[in-house]
């Protein structure tokens, strides 16, 4: 009971239980609506250039004219930021987690030579596996095979 309260309770602080105000952000405006974007807007020469400002017609600019992000609380710009930034961090974790599974597994007689001539149908199965890294170091660190001790790790004298 105690933890379906603590999880209500933690639940109810995460979302608030009144209307978030929707305030102008920065003095951001569609850019739509920008005059300052459309003037540029309409030096665009080519057809490449004059989708990317439809494209952009959708976002917030500043006064400037350039379109900005809104990064802060509010779920309606989210993709924004968010999107981008967790590919981010799950396609730098497949490429760690994949040199951390190469290195264990050419652990042993001529590791050193096989971090200078890779062996590829090793790095290719430590590719393949890095796909699921975020399961496989949920994994590891339940079972204790993620981390290690204290007492095995060196610490220079100070």
């Amino acid at each position: 009971m105690r933890r379906l309260f603590a999880v209500l309770l933690s639940g109810f602080l995460l979302f608030g239980f009144a209307p978030m105000a929707h305030a102008d952000v920065a003095g951001l405006t569609p850019c739509s609506e920008n005059a300052r974007f459309q003037a540029r807007a309409k030096t665009a020469s080519t057809p490449q250039a004059q989708a990317r400002f439809e494209r952009y017609s959708q976002a917030v600019c500043g006064t400037d004219g350039l379109p900005h992000l809104i990064v802060d609380g509010r779920w309606n710009h989210a993709g924004d930021f968010m999107i981008p930034g967790v590919m981010f961090l799950y396609i730098a974790g497949c490429i760690g987690w994949a040199g951390r599974e190469y290195l264990k597994a050419t652990r042993g007689k001529g590791a050193n030579m096989k971090e200078i001539q890779i062996d590829l149908s090793v790095a290719f199965k430590a590719t393949l596996a890095s796909a699921t890294w975020p399961l496989a170091a949920f994994a590891e660190l339940g079972s204790k095979k993620l981390t290690e001790i204290d007492s095995n790790v060196t610490v220079s004298p100070r």
